[in-house]
């Protein structure tokens, strides 16, 4: 990779080598990167990292249920122009003003390199990635309106992120550097944690990972913890002034751990059947007062 700028995390984002090497490689051979991993494991973040470190402009397109990949290329107003040509004044021949690029379009277009970031692209339906082959491969596309081919003024740096909500095609994941973001071990995890709360007491740190850990390790959570959770949860101990020895205690703020009825009801049950003599008290909506 000797003469290109590489990635290797940036000021608030903190990467494995083998995730970094997996950046830089997608970019070397100009391919999309497909990441996958559980929600909170930093995906869609990992773009915007890559945008900063690189100097770069990041779009995002949020995918939908009802996202096509049409609307990622470009959209044809024929509303406007219709009540242009009975309402307004303009020059409804020229269709070119009722064309409006959406964001793979506006990354092809672009004076200077840009980051994509398709964002959730499993929750479309299963057409939606073989619709974009041909685009992602090519860098370019053709609009039938106005006649005219779009090509890729430059190559955009493309992340793909999935929640693996539904299996891809084969013929896209060909297509794709892949990596898969494991969710971070105690070690790493205090390095993120360092990084938005460097002088977080050392004591309230280590009893808050240890609790996390915990939870998260209790069978059937439908919605485990993730890291961003624990980086609110950890502001939300230091200003409601929870001493460490009270964590695991009284699971304070368990509200902002926890987002489900059913999993606060799973983990008091499964802390009662370890200690029958004590049920820790359930302060679920004291945050709100901060």
């Amino acid at each position: 990779m000797s003469g290109l700028k590489t990635y290797q995390g940036s000021q608030n984002y903190i990467v494995s080598d083998e995730l970094s090497s997996s950046v830089n490689v997608a970019m070397v051979l100009g391919k999309p990167l497909l990441i996958k991993g559980e929600p909170g494991t930093g995906k869609t973040m990992l773009a915007d990292s890559i945008a900063q470190a690189l100097g770069k402009r990041l779009i995002i397109w949020n995918i939908k249920s009802t996202t096509k990949a049409q609307e990622g290329l470009y959209v044809y107003d024929t509303v406007q122009r219709l009540y242009d040509s009975q309402f307004g004044d303009h020059d409804v021949a020229n269709i070119e003003q009722y064309i409006k690029l959406g964001k793979l379009g506006e990354s092809f277009v672009s004076d200077e390199q840009v980051v994509l970031c398709i964002d959730e692209i499993d929750k479309a339906d299963l057409e939606f990635p073989n619709d974009l082959l041909w685009e992602l491969d090519q860098m370019s596309y053709y609009i039938p309106e106005t006649k005219e081919t779009i090509t890729a003024k430059t190559r955009p740096i493309v992340i793909i992120t999935s929640n693996a909500e539904k299996e891809l095609p084969d013929a896209f994941l060909r297509r794709c550097i892949f990596h898969y973001i494991a969710f971070p071990d105690a070690t790493e995890m205090e390095r993120i944690i360092r990084v938005h709360h460097p002088n977080v007491e050392k004591k309230l740190l280590a009893q808050a990972m240890e609790t996390f850990y915990m939870i998260r390790s209790i069978p059937n959570i439908q919605k485990k913890p993730s890291t961003s959770e624990l980086i609110d949860w950890l502001q939300a101990l230091v200003v409601g002034g929870i001493s460490p020895g009270k964590i695991k205690q009284d699971l304070p703020f368990l509200g902002v751990l926890l987002k489900k009825n059913e999993d606060l009801d799973n983990l008091l049950n499964q802390l009662y059947n370890k200690n029958q003599n004590r049920i820790p008290n359930r302060p679920v909506g004291n945050l709100n007062r901060y």
